[in-house]
């Protein structure tokens, strides 16, 4: 489908496309085996200057005026994802780090810690998730108590994307605990500050290019200045607009797994001969194949019109972009499965790509909210706009 991409978001589309067939796709299978962050996939994206397609040009990104960039962080990542979703995972987690900046930090935060994201010389972290503390944000555990001109944080995050590879975190701490999650707050905190530490570095299904570790904060003591947005108790909010920005990315790695996985599916079905012909003309795999493009296409339209949607300013879109996200990891999901029984008895072996889309993709029904809590804040979205049609 012609989805009317501006010359310059095409023109990112064949960078990224370029950079995943040339410099990802050799190395996705060993960094997969081995657990290898790709640094020098990162760097190289600096270099071609889609660290900071998101990032608002005052601060050296690359999102126009008006625009906060979204599709083309999607795009970018859909592409990258079609070779290898943990590869992708480093820009783009780096966003979800990020977007908590770029929605409430100060304009001094801002000009401090954007351009280094946004150059690439710096990776960004989202410390949110704790281990009682996953879709229930509000039973956070870590604290940050105000000493004098500094925050003294400590307790726990788990399973932090780009964790010990980033150079910049936002991390959500208790200021108020009697408040409940009105008494959460945000703040940045540099790798390398004293009592921040690294805990140990999961092995993973999937994803496994990208780095996920424990933060472990000790008595970690910050300027007061790097409180996010100057403002105690705004953190639950910057967490959820967080999330609803970020959930569109999500849904562009999801839609990459899937519309790699039938790349592979449909060039494998006209190489595979059974019972003398290629397995292509079996109708039986035609309509796996016809069922898996339908559902890649759908996920791509409703992905890129919620991207659009937000970039072009629009107030209120937790329910589309809860929706996207939905929708493509249960796509991807689908659509990764059905590529593995395509390729029979070789698509459960290592040697072909489908068995690690398929174990890449249901990380995207997990992490930024599970499939289900997207339903909930669709369902509720949904259940309050009808109540309000009624007054």
């Amino acid at each position: 489908m012609n989805y009317f991409l501006s010359d310059e978001e095409q023109m990112i589309i064949e960078t990224a496309r370029e950079l995943a067939q040339k410099k990802i796709k050799p190395i996705r299978e060993k960094c997969d085996e081995e657990g290898i962050f790709p640094w020098d996939i990162v760097n190289e994206m600096a270099e071609l200057g889609l660290s900071g397609l998101y990032i608002p040009e005052e601060y050296g990104g690359m999102a126009p005026e008006g625009s906060k960039g979204i599709l083309r962080l999607v795009i970018m990542t859909e592409e990258l994802s079609k070779v290898c979703g943990g590869i992708s995972l480093a820009v783009a987690a780096s966003a979800l780090g990020t977007f908590p900046i770029l929605l409430g930090a100060t304009p001094e935060q801002k000009k401090k810690f954007l351009p280094g994201i946004a150059s690439g010389k710096r990776l960004a972290a989202f410390g949110l998730t704790e281990a009682d503390a996953g879709s229930d944000a509000g039973a956070m555990r870590t604290t940050a108590v105000k000493k004098g001109d500094k925050y003294v944080i400590n307790g726990t995050k788990q399973w932090i994307t780009n964790g010990g590879e980033a150079e910049v975190y936002t991390v959500f701490a208790m200021t108020d605990k009697s408040k409940g999650t009105r008494g959460c707050s945000c703040f940045i905190v540099e790798k390398g500050t004293p009592g921040f530490t690294f805990g140990k570095k999961e092995h993973k299904m999937g994803i496994r290019a990208s780095s996920t570790t424990e933060l472990i904060f000790q008595d970690c003591e910050i300027p007061a200045e790097n409180l996010v947005g100057g403002k105690e108790g705004t953190g639950f909010i910057h967490a959820v607009g967080t999330l609803n920005h970020s959930r569109p990315g999500v849904a562009a790695q999801a839609l990459g797994i899937a519309a790699g996985a039938l790349d592979e599916a449909l060039l494998y079905s006209r190489q595979r001969e059974q019972f003398g012909v290629k397995i292509s003309s079996f109708q039986a795999i035609q309509h796996m194949l016809a069922n898996m493009a339908v559902e890649v296409e759908a996920a791509r339209a409703l992905v890129y019109a919620v991207s659009r949607d937000v970039d072009a300013g629009a107030k209120d879109f937790a329910k589309e972009s809860a929706m996207c996200k939905y929708y493509a990891s249960e796509v991807a999901m689908r659509v990764a499965t059905n590529a593995v029984q395509v390729f029979g008895g070789y698509g459960y072996m290592k040697e072909y790509p489908v068995e690690k889309m398929m174990r890449d993709a249901k990380i995207t029904q997990i992490y930024e909210g599970t499939s289900q809590i997207q339903l909930n804040e669709i369902a509720a979205k949904m259940i309050k706009e009808a109540a309000m049609r009624k007054r």
